[in-house]
């Protein structure tokens, strides 16, 4: 067997995972008024860059999964398998693309700009051909990343107006210092406020890898971009999340299709869905909320004492914190905090009601629902409390 096929034979090895182990995952995430929820993620790695898998198994991976959309990102100036695998990075879109058409998945062309200078790594989605994109910063990507010596502004600027000139919709990838370039510790950088102002720069991804991350969600807040949650996976998916499960974009679409998405991306109607905790907008937070959790109510007399019982019923995959509050007691939860489970329901007293209230007001934070680094989600329903 010659090195070549040394070579191909363990990225095969490589790509097969216990997938047998690892049942269909449902995820019950409910569509809110007037759109649909879509399940995605937009930033993983194959062997067409410096992932370890093949382009065939991300696609395995987001159907056992349940999402509904994906994207391979490929570096475009960093090639992990040269001697096996020719540079092409339109090449693991077109061969997932083939497998996830069978399938229902959708895939989105995507490529990942990723100087370690300003302006660090950005995504960038719906492509019609990553291959164009030029990588002019580059010396050498061949199983090592070595930029040159000396890099103008142009070339670290080509690709971005490449991209842009092909519709494309740019997200700023995992900011932090872990390490750039010292000469230029700011985070959000003079680059990041040209592409912003030539209006190349979209979003930003507020969690990879499950890890939520404090600043970016700050830049997203005051520079209005796009919040997103992607795994930024480069191995099998399942051992990280075997407990749990995967991180993930909700999109808010139109319409379940690669246009849908595309406009809701540009549109900033997204929530992120990471562990248990949910990070959006006002508007995309509550909706989501309001259709995942719905409020009954019944007014009864309990040995002489008015009270309202009020069910929570949650019907999506995500529990919720929540801490209650109104103007009449709550019953055996201290400072109002319940927990409503996933795929379930609980039931709350109210009591006190001497003065037979028509309805009655229920005010909700919901603490594990951010829509700000420092706020929970505040919301109300409003009970029928009529004998």
């Amino acid at each position: 067997m010659n090195s070549y096929s040394k070579t191909l034979l363990m990225l095969l090895i490589g790509s097969v995972s216990s997938f047998s182990a690892a049942q269909t995952r449902e995820i019950a995430i409910p569509d809110v008024p007037g759109f649909v929820t879509l399940k995605c993620d937009f930033h993983m790695h194959t062997v067409f860059s410096d992932g370890h898998v093949w382009p065939t198994f991300r696609v395995n991976e987001a159907v056992r999964d349940g999402l509904d959309a994906i994207s391979l990102t490929e570096h475009i100036d960093y090639e992990g398998f040269p001697e096996v695998v020719d540079r092409d990075y339109n090449k693991s879109y077109e061969i997932a693309r083939e497998a996830a058409d069978k399938k229902g998945l959708i895939v989105i062309r995507g490529a990942e700009i990723s100087p370690r200078v300003p302006p660090y790594h950005n995504n960038a989605l719906f492509l019609t051909d990553a291959n164009i994109i030029p990588s002019e910063y580059m010396k050498d990507g061949k199983k090592k990343f070595v930029m040159k010596d000396s890099i103008t502004h142009d070339e670290l600027m080509g690709p971005f107006l490449e991209v842009q000139r092909q519709g494309a919709f740019v997200s700023y990838n995992h900011p932090g210092y872990a390490w750039w370039d010292k000469k230029d510790t700011a985070i959000f950088t003079s680059f990041h406020h040209e592409l912003l102002e030539k209006g190349i720069l979209n979003g930003v991804e507020v969690v990879n890898s499950g890890r939520y991350n404090i600043l970016a969600h700050k830049l997203a807040i005051k520079y209005d971009l796009t919040m997103l949650c992607n795994t930024d996976e480069h191995y099998d998916m399942y051992p990280r999340y075997a407990d749990s499960h995967r991180p993930m974009t909700l999109v808010f679409a139109k319409e379940r299709s690669e246009e849908g998405i595309k406009e809701a991306l540009f549109a900033k109607r997204t929530a992120l869905y990471f562990g248990d905790y949910i990070v959006a907008r006002q508007p995309e937070a509550e909706g989501l909320f309001k259709a995942s959790v719905t409020a009954t109510s019944k007014f009864e007399m309990r040995n002489g004492e008015p009270i309202l019982k009020v069910t929570l019923e949650n019907h999506s995959s995500i529990p919720f914190e929540t801490m209650l509050k109104a103007d009449y007691d709550v019953e055996l939860f201290p400072l109002g905090q319940v927990k409503i489970p996933a795929k379930d329901s609980v039931e709350v007293i109210l009591k006190s009601l001497w003065d037979y209230p028509a309805q009655v007001k229920l005010d909700v934070a919901v603490m594990n629902v951010l829509i700000s680094p420092g706020e929970a989600l505040k919301t109300d329903f409003i009970l029928d409390s009529k004998k």
